[in-house]
């Protein structure tokens, strides 16, 4: 269930901000088109940290009833009792997983981030993927730290995006031949984790190029190491475009000018400078991407 490419899809707006269940909904077809491996739901790149909790849960029951490829749901939390009702409510939704970032503002020491963790898995009756984010949380969650969450029951991997591939040959190193899985959180690296083992990617530019990135993690997979290496340099300009302001403010600019749902913002998220915008719409006009 944890290997190839899984979109952290944004969360469409209508003009007066409220959700767009239908373009949520068109979003997700046109992702399994394209040959996602599954979908991440209410994360980062899905504008949780503005979502009420009510509009939490319908994003992940909206995700679930109609997706027909794996559902991780974004269920973290910097309180971990709240991260145990997203939790519960997207195991009894249906979600095939659920993923959770490192407490973020409070800064709990190693102890309490793996009580944290321990709690919500214990808790909770679905497999977990951590995720590891320090320049959004402003902790790191070092291999030692992931080494050990990997040996509680139902945490089940790592969504890894400190930027290091050092610490990923660590955890990879930590954790061999213990079936703990190693997902890529940052686009522009995905390939060299690979490499050392991770099995794919929770990917922001997969929201508008998804065939393409999903091509090069599959070459990768068959072992057609310089198709994936040429993918990888075809899609460079992309991602850096995806992120030449705060994810997901690009990338849900990139979904509107392909007719994708996509809508406003939410505050205090604002829309891009005219002149970075207009970088990156030249940048899909090249690589040709369309709905």
């Amino acid at each position: 269930m944890f290997e190839g490419v899984f979109p952290a899809i944004i969360t469409p707006f209508k003009e007066d901000l409220s959700l767009d269940e239908e373009g949520l909904q068109r979003n997700i077809e046109y992702l399994e088109k394209g040959g996602v491996a599954g979908i991440v739901p209410c994360g980062t790149t899905g504008e949780s940290a503005t979502l009420t909790f009510e509009e939490h849960k319908r994003v992940v029951e909206i995700a679930v009833d109609c997706a027909h490829v794996p559902v991780i749901a974004g269920t973290g939390s910097n309180n971990t009792k709240e991260a145990i009702e997203l939790t519960k409510h997207a195991a009894d939704a249906g979600a095939d997983a659920a993923l959770l970032i490192a407490p973020y503002y409070n800064k709990p020491n190693e102890r309490g981030m793996f009580e944290h963790f321990k709690t919500i898995a214990e808790k909770c009756n679905i497999p977990i993927v951590l995720y590891n984010i320090p320049k959004r949380t402003g902790i790191d969650m070092k291999p030692e730290l992931v080494a050990r969450l990997s040996r509680v029951k139902n945490i089940v991997g790592v969504k890894e995006a400190s930027g290091s591939l050092a610490q990923v040959s660590q955890i990879v190193e930590r954790t061999a031949g213990s079936g703990f899985v190693i997902l890529s959180g940052d686009d522009d690296i995905t390939l060299p984790m690979m490499t050392l083992g991770a099995s794919g990617v929770v990917s922001v530019v997969a929201n508008v190029a998804p065939r393409k990135t999903v091509a090069m993690v599959d070459a990768f997979a068959r072992g057609d190491i310089e198709g994936a290496r040429k993918l990888h340099y075809e899609l460079a300009p992309l991602v850096r475009a995806m992120f030449l302001e705060t994810n997901p403010i690009p990338v849900k600019a990139a979904c509107g000018h392909m007719g994708l749902a996509a809508g406003p913002l939410r505050l205090p998220l604002a829309p891009m400078s005219p002149e970075k915008e207009s970088a990156m719409k030249a940048v899909l006009d090249r690589l040709g991407e369309r709905r």
